[in-house]
């Protein structure tokens, strides 16, 4: 375990251009992760990265990285990003127009959903850096538009969703055709163990950063549970919305319940944006916008829709519905109070969700306290049971078995 104490960027011994735009991007001092993984990444180490959503992953991979690219040659990519969802990767490379901007270090985003012709305009303007979703990045190679043979750094963002989005066979054809001369920096939020099985053969001696375990929430976060039945779910999430002001995050399990839910928040006066799968790319980064600016105050989500939100004053994130994996709950209010600030998680649990309580329960190592003015001892029919015969068939299962009765995402 890799450990290191660094007080400023300027201590990590980094370059007077990227100190510069750092400064500019507001990036005063490293976080925990960028303190500990920037210095291993910048020998051109391997490194195996584990942190809580919200604490700075992207910048302690692409710092490393644009130094590396600045004593390359130009002409060919070089480094080359994997990442699960097309958010994800825009905000990928807005980190790394900010960062490299000094360096004159440039990227192309790879992404389905976008015009094949216009990528491949991009890749003419011969970037630095290949920022991709693994089925378009597959697309490419098929038609012989981009070759992996230049590539000397490799990174894999947020790798344990992109396991969970079922996207393994197409990393491995993707692992298959880089150069076996190169560094590879893993990224997550979580980390199970086939998650390291997956690059575990191309590692070189890496170095393991955990700032945090997968099974820990951001201090700040204030968590709640919401007993109720339902039918009862769409009116309690109007009165809380109502009771409070500020941005509010909204999970629901699919895309159809995600729009549904939209509409009925809308009709009650809320301005809210909603994002899932089906949505285009053109209308989900018209809703991340919205919502950013300001424009909307509540965006209603899909888990996997949801990665790559980068905002930084979320003040409340709502499981309308809880998530069938227990993991999925320390990404979801991961949303809220990040780099040290506070916020709100309320979860709606229904009789039939006492099995997934238990479980995200168990995964916390604590119980979630139930909402002030909830009262479940008050509402026998809603009251938690002791755990029924046939609950421990249930509990037993692997988190890869909770995850395959989710359902199937898109990029």
């Amino acid at each position: 375990m890799h450990t290191s104490v660094h007080t400023s960027f300027h201590s990590l011994g980094l370059s007077e251009p990227l100190l510069k735009d750092l400064t500019a991007a507001g990036l005063m001092v490293p976080t925990p992760i960028q303190a500990q993984a920037i210095p291993p990444a910048l020998e051109g180490r391997d490194v195996i990265g584990c942190a809580q959503t919200g604490t700075g992953k992207t910048a302690a991979f692409v710092i490393p990285m644009i130094e590396r690219l600045a004593a390359l040659p130009k002409g060919q990519p070089h480094a080359l990003i994997l990442a699960p969802t097309r958010e994800l990767a825009l905000q990928i490379n807005g980190t790394i127009e900010k960062l490299g901007r000094s360096h004159g270090v440039s990227a192309t985003v790879i992404v389905g959903g976008s015009d094949m012709q216009a990528q491949i305009r991009g890749l003419r303007q011969l970037p630095d850096v290949l920022v991709a979703t693994p089925g378009r990045l597959l697309d490419h190679m098929w038609n012989g538009t981009i070759n992996l043979a230049p590539i000397k750094i490799l990174v894999l963002d947020e790798a344990d969703r992109m396991l969970d989005m079922g996207f393994a066979p197409q990393i491995n054809q993707i692992l298959d055709a880089l150069p076996v001369e190169r560094q590879t920096l893993l990224f997550s939020a979580t980390m199970q163990m086939d998650v390291t099985r997956l690059v575990q053969a191309s590692l070189n001696d890496a170095v393991h950063v955990m700032v945090t375990p997968s099974s820990t929430t951001a201090d700040g976060v204030t968590q709640t549970v919401h007993h109720t039945t339902s039918q009862g779910k769409t009116s309690l999430l109007v009165s809380l919305l109502g009771a409070e002001r500020g941005t509010v995050l909204v999970f629901a399990r699919t895309k159809n319940r995600v729009d549904r839910l939209g509409e009925a928040l809308e009709q009650a006066g809320h301005r809210v944006a909603v994002i899932h799968g089906d949505r285009s790319l053109p209308q989900r980064l018209r809703a991340l916008e919205g919502f950013k600016r300001g424009q909307v105050r509540i965006l209603v989500a899909t888990d996997i829709a949801a990665r790559g939100i980068d905002v930084a004053n979320i003040g409340h994130v709502v499981n309308y519905d809880l998530p069938n994996c227990p993991e999925d709950y320390i990404h979801r209010i991961g949303r809220t109070a990040r780099m040290k600030m506070t916020g709100r998680a309320s979860s709606f649990v229904t009789y039939e969700d006492r099995d997934q309580l238990r479980a995200i329960e168990t995964l916390l190592g604590h119980s979630v306290p139930v909402a002030e003015g909830g009262h479940v001892l008050d509402r026998p029919h809603l009251k938690i049971p002791d755990r029924l015969p046939g609950d421990s068939q249930r509990w037993g299962r692997s988190a890869q078995d909770r995850r395959r009765n989710q359902p199937s995402p898109s990029t």
